[in-house]
């Protein structure tokens, strides 16, 4: 009879046992798992972080740099000194021309609203010439969303592209102010050093504008 005794409180303690080391096992496992989750959850060293293209400067496209002036700075121009027309580079019917009267608004010197050759354009874009530098810089502070491209161009004429991208103006406080010194694109190079410039602008014969 104590044989038998000492078996079943041999076996007890056994499962006892048993159930600690399990119990001790699923422990460290969880402690463990916590750990990783807030490695992850605060990026410690750079855990759990999604890598994300930065956007280039002007969306990548080759800028200039803003003309200075005697004095060595480059400014705003007025708004009413800009030739501006814009252009409709989407399928949405109507679309240059209430942007275009927005822009008037502005003050801005408006041509007749138009349309690009495609309607599929993804960014907006502010095409102009080596003679608009300092009048496309002061459109483009206009849009939340616009690249700028030198194109072959003689005039002083100013072009919008209205893109996919494009959903409001920006705010008109937040906008270029007439003689406030103008911060050149980063990376922008000598408008006299750009070469290979794209083609001149030409609206599209269509009705939607």
């Amino acid at each position: 009879m104590p044989q038998q005794i000492d078996e079943r409180q041999a076996r007890k303690r056994y499962v006892r046992h048993r159930q600690t080391v399990v119990f001790s096992i699923t422990g460290v496992i969880v402690a463990a798992t916590l750990v990783v989750a807030l490695l992850f959850n605060f990026h410690v060293g750079g855990l759990g972080l999604v890598a994300t293209p930065l956007a280039e400067p002007n969306f990548g496209n080759p800028a200039p740099c803003a003309v200075k002036n005697d004095s060595g700075k480059a400014t705003y121009v007025p708004n009413g000194s800009v030739n501006v027309r814009v252009l409709n580079g989407t399928s949405h019917v109507q679309f240059a021309s209430a942007v275009s009267k927005a822009l008037a608004k502005r003050g801005f010197a408006m041509q007749e609203a138009g349309n690009f050759s495609s309607t599929s354009v993804e960014r907006t874009t502010v095409y102009f010439g080596k003679n608009a530098i300092n009048q496309a810089y002061t459109v483009a502070g206009n849009f939340t969303d616009a690249t700028m491209v030198m194109i072959q161009r003689d005039d002083q004429l100013v072009d919008v592209v209205l893109g996919a991208t494009f959903s409001d103006l920006n705010d008109e406080k937040q906008s270029p102010q007439q003689g406030k010194e103008i911060t050149d694109i980063q990376g922008c190079q000598a408008a006299d050093k750009m070469t290979d410039l794209p083609a001149d602008v030409k609206p599209a014969n269509t009705d939607q504008q």
